[in-house]
């Protein structure tokens, strides 16, 4: 049996009546750029989340590029954040004018390691962007404790955490404020580029609002130099339209994951570990081995395909070479890349195509 890491047709499928219908309204209406279902949308998604406030923007690194902007981050300032993430995280601060600052990460979750984010902090340092990783949150107590000694702001990086948990609150209500992707394999996707920034500050919702449209108050009166970064109506109309189904596809996630810790508990790799105050969702199954090119060769040979996330650290990307730290800062970053490998898992992997992945895995881990 061929079982593919993603079949985003599956969903499409899934949710195609709701989705042609909110569609059919949006062109209905004919208002492209920040129309009706872009506001309605914006009240679904901070509702779910349990904050005061979601702005949508046209794309997750906007979103964190934004909101980073918008909690006083600027050129001159640095801001720490996880060597394993995705360059997108990187390339926000960056967009945001401040100069980004790699940490280590925890060895079982791989998100940020509170200590060694502490370490990283500096004169110049303005805020810290602990990374929701794989659909589990970050550590998020001790890295606000270190924010609060040294006045610093904390911005969740949640593209990988639509609905997660932490200590009973969800992503995006965890910090000042948070950055949410919307791209088409999140748990929450629309059908492109899309994300949001969520915020229980008023404040803060109102400048990236400013932000994310030339900085006008009203139309044609900027009162902010900004750039433009609008989340277009029809995806604003696909994403409130698939909103309902996320919790039971979330459910369907933990679901298979519960499956794989089960069947391949008695194998040598390392599976992820949900920590007790979190409640992960699963936008990823990574699991670890030294062995981990043999074991994706194996696979594919068996008809498995996986992924890797991420194949080499943010400091081992060429542009940002330059943000590599000595004396084994990252080493833990650097083993994750290692020895990181996917498994298939989406709400519409069906049961026998996860017991084929579970197969194979047993049959090239003997």
């Amino acid at each position: 049996m061929k079982v593919p890491f993603l079949e985003l047709g599956r969903e499409t499928e899934e949710v195609h009546a709701p989705v042609s219908r909110a569609l059919e309204e949006a062109l209905r209406e004919s208002r492209f750029t920040l129309g009706p279902a872009v506001g309605a949308s914006e009240l679904a998604w901070a509702s779910f989340c349990g904050a005061g406030h979601a702005v949508g923007v046209a794309s997750g690194t906007d979103a964190l590029a934004l909101a980073l902007g918008a909690v006083g981050v600027g050129p001159g300032d640095e801001v720490v954040t996880a060597a394993n993430t995705c360059v997108p995280t990187v390339a926000a601060i960056v967009q945001a004018g401040a100069a980004p600052v790699l940490a280590d990460v925890d060895p079982r979750t791989g998100t940020l390691d509170p200590a060694s984010a502490a370490s990283a902090v500096t004169e110049r340092t303005r805020a810290i962007v602990p990374v929701h990783l794989y659909g589990q949150c970050a550590e998020m107590e001790p890295i606000l404790a270190v924010a609060r000694a040294r006045g610093l702001s904390v911005v969740e990086d949640a593209a990988q955490a639509h609905g997660a948990e932490y200590r009973g609150r969800r992503a995006g209500t965890l910090a000042d404020a948070a950055a949410f992707s919307f791209y088409p394999t999140k748990n929450l996707g629309a059908l492109g580029d899309a994300g949001a920034v969520v915020t229980d500050d008023g404040e803060v919702a109102e400048r990236v609002r400013l932000a994310r449209s030339y900085g006008e108050s009203t139309r044609y009166l900027s009162v902010t130099r900004a750039a433009s970064s609008r989340l277009d109506t029809v995806q604003a109309a696909v994403l409130a339209a698939k909103l309902p189904r996320l919790a039971p596809w979330n459910e369907r996630r933990r679901s298979l994951a519960g499956t794989y810790l089960e069947r391949l508990a008695g194998t040598d790799l390392e599976l992820p570990a949900e920590a007790p105050d979190r409640r992960h969702v699963y936008h990823l199954f990574p699991v670890r081995t030294p062995r981990r090119d043999a074991l994706r060769r194996a696979l594919e040979a068996l008809g498995v395909e996986t992924l890797v996330h991420y194949p080499r650290p943010v400091h081992k990307h060429p542009a940002y070479a330059d943000l590599a730290r000595s004396d084994g800062a990252l080493s833990v970053s650097e083993r994750l890349s290692a020895e990181t490998l996917s498994l298939p898992l989406y709400p519409q992997l069906r049961d026998e195509e996860q017991s084929a992945v579970c197969e194979a895995v047993l049959r090239a881990s003997s």
